[in-house]
């Protein structure tokens, strides 16, 4: 299955990435109009450690303990992706404690916030890899 892998030597830290998982989120064409004034909240995150810059997203384990763990099974794998039904969640975060790669953000809503690998869209890659200007994300298919 594809997934989302960042080359961290690669990542400038300009958290476009996060601007177009926000943008994927909305229905609107223009990304400027639809999210100028907003605090966006992404499922994908930059951080830097040491002056390394990377993207932390959702890894969709092949047996992720955050769908373990989730009391009310609004956790669930389709097709290799973790997916979130948001009227099933009801905030309790155990999901939160129990990812690994710290990948699971709180939502506003109530619900939990994560990538779900624009699964909603029918535009072949995620929204954050082809907003990455450097190319350092990735959506391609590993070996283990």
């Amino acid at each position: 299955m594809k997934r989302v892998y960042v080359n961290e030597e690669w990542c400038l830290g300009c958290h476009l990435c996060e601007y177009y998982c926000a943008f994927a989120q909305t229905n609107e064409n223009d990304i400027a109009r639809a999210l100028k004034d907003k605090v966006i909240k992404p499922g994908i995150r930059v951080e830097e450690h040491n002056g390394i810059c990377f993207a932390v997203s959702c890894r969709h384990c092949e047996e992720p303990l955050c769908a373990k763990s989730c009391i009310t099974g609004a956790l669930t794998v389709v097709s290799g992706i973790v997916s979130v039904d948001t009227e099933k969640c009801i905030g309790c975060y155990t999901c939160i404690l129990n990812c690994p790669y710290g990948a699971i953000s709180p939502s506003e809503k109530g619900a939990i916030l994560k990538c779900q690998l624009c699964s909603d869209n029918t535009h072949g890659s995620p929204a954050c890899v082809k907003g990455c200007p450097n190319k350092a994300i990735v959506f391609e298919e590993r070996g283990l």
